[in-house]
């Protein structure tokens, strides 16, 4: 079998190695003279290699008719789009002789190149051969199918969102949703299609926006606030566009970062615990009023100034850092805003609401610790990236930090949103973090709300809705631009 592979023009290329992981996962076929392989219309999710005879591929016509465009012998492959979820087929197949071949189907094939995206690349380069072969009535066929609706590509995708965009789809999007995050070697998953839909854990650096770009991507949707994790000034090179969600619900988040805090400070969870096993001791759960402490909120953007109204209404003196200042906060809620230090210093309760850049990227070090109260709370309900873990670890170690509640960790990629309850986690800071009682760690749910949620959905669609109205670049309301 691997010296037929090593026939397949875009197989041609790979090691044994990976000829032989993929011949694991091909399955034997045999048709005889005249029998279908598969038919135009029909949904497909496998492709075909022919070991042995010839193939027809067919196109209908007018009247039913339908016209032979080429024929297919021993180490040619049709069918292959199928790799790309379930696709209607553009072409029948139809056997001319006896035929032997192998077929690949579509969810071997997507858990094979989250592991060896090589694979995608062989396939593809065959693909981008093929097509430019591809007589000019084929081409106008094909050109029609695309007219079913634009094609998106989702990445890092759950089935709770999945639903929720299915829901929302008024414009009949031809959509597709992909498990994995978007990495160097998932990125073939996004051939075929114009527009894809990432989150913030997937990585969008300038040599995955190259690839995109070879793949014919025009437009990268992002569904959250950050754009930290995409290379800017690559997509503007190639000419594809960036848009995100500014804001969905910031009192979702918001919300979050003060149920981090009451669970911490009253210790619900241990209590909730104990009470399970039968304790109803109240050793060591003694918290402490909100009422007339200190509260900094880093970041006064739509969640921090959500989260300072809140904790107005707890009685808290209200502390800020942030770039500028908003008069109305200081008005109306009697915010001061004060320097970094000052209020690392003064603060009971720090949160972090800051974007990630290169200038906030672990603003929260070793010698910010050292400057803050003995026993104060950090809560990080925004980017990971804003806090040194290690430095997080020995302050939790020493008593500097009293409480810790994280939403959010800056290698949190490999593991939120999946579960390693049968695993053993083999990041060690992480691991750490999670034997500490007064840490709370959340899987990044802070806007894990009906409403937020159905916001990002919205505004992403209106986002790709732009695009297939003809806006590009900066002139989509939501853009990410250099100039923006």
């Amino acid at each position: 079998m691997i010296e037929l592979l090593k026939k397949v023009y875009g197989f041609s290329e790979l090691d044994d190695d990976t000829l032989s992981i993929i011949e694991e996962l091909l399955h034997p076929a045999t048709f005889q003279k005249n029998d279908r392989l598969c038919n135009e219309g029909e949904l497909g999710d496998k492709m075909f290699i022919i070991e042995s005879g010839e193939i027809a591929v067919l196109k209908a016509v007018e009247d039913g008719d339908q016209l032979e465009v080429s024929t297919l012998g021993p180490g040619d492959i049709a069918g292959e789009m199928g790799l790309f979820g379930q696709r209607i087929r553009s072409a029948s197949l139809e056997a001319r002789s006896e035929c032997k071949v192998w077929t690949l189907n579509y969810d071997l094939f997507e858990g094979l190149l989250e592991h060896h995206g090589v694979v995608g690349k062989g396939l593809l380069s065959y693909l981008s051969g093929k097509l430019a072969r591809e007589t000019s009535l084929v081409a106008k066929l094909m050109a029609k199918d695309l007219e079913k609706g634009l094609r998106v590509a989702f990445f890092h995708t759950s089935p709770y969102r999945n639903d929720l965009y299915g829901q929302k789809n008024q414009h009949n999007y031809a959509m597709h949703f992909f498990t994995p995050r978007l990495t160097l070697n998932t990125v073939p998953l996004a051939a075929g299609f114009q527009v894809i839909v990432v989150s913030a854990n997937d990585n969008l650096d300038g040599e995955i926006i190259d690839e995109l770009h070879a793949l014919g991507v025009e437009m990268i949707a992002l569904r959250c606030a950050g754009f930290n994790n995409v290379d800017i000034e690559a997509c503007e090179r190639h000419g594809i566009s960036v848009a995100r969600v500014p804001a969905y619900s910031p009192y979702s988040v918001a919300e979050h970062a003060v149920a981090l805090m009451m669970a911490l400070n009253r210790r619900t969870h241990r209590a909730h615990n104990r009470i399970r096993e039968g304790n109803f001791s109240l050793d060591g759960l003694v918290g402490f009023d909100m009422h007339g402490r200190t509260a900094g909120v880093i970041g006064t953007g739509k969640i921090g100034s959500a989260l300072l109204e809140i904790l107005h209404g707890f009685g808290c003196r209200l502390l800020a850092y942030n770039r500028s200042t908003q008069q109305d906060l200081v008005d109306r809620l009697g915010v001061q805003y004060v320097d970094f230090n000052t209020l690392l210093r003064e603060s009971d309760i720090i949160s972090l609401n800051a974007p990630l850049t290169p200038e906030t990227h672990h603003m929260i070090d070793s010698v910010a610790i050292r400057k803050m109260k003995t026993g104060a709370m950090l809560i990080n309900t925004a980017r990971g990236g804003l806090v040194d873990t290690e430095a997080l670890i020995e302050g939790l170690k020493k008593g500097k930090i009293g409480f810790a509640g994280l939403d959010v960790y800056e290698e949190e990629a490999d593991y939120f949103y999946k579960d390693f309850s049968d695993s053993v986690i083999t990041d060690d800071l992480l691991a750490r973090l999670t034997t500490f009682n007064n840490v709370m760690i959340t899987s990044h749910q802070g806007s894990l709300t009906d409403i937020a949620q159905g916001n990002i959905a919205d505004t992403t669609l209106a986002n790709i809705r732009e695009f297939e109205l003809g806006k590009r670049g900066h002139e989509l309301t939501n853009a990410v631009s250099l100039n923006k």
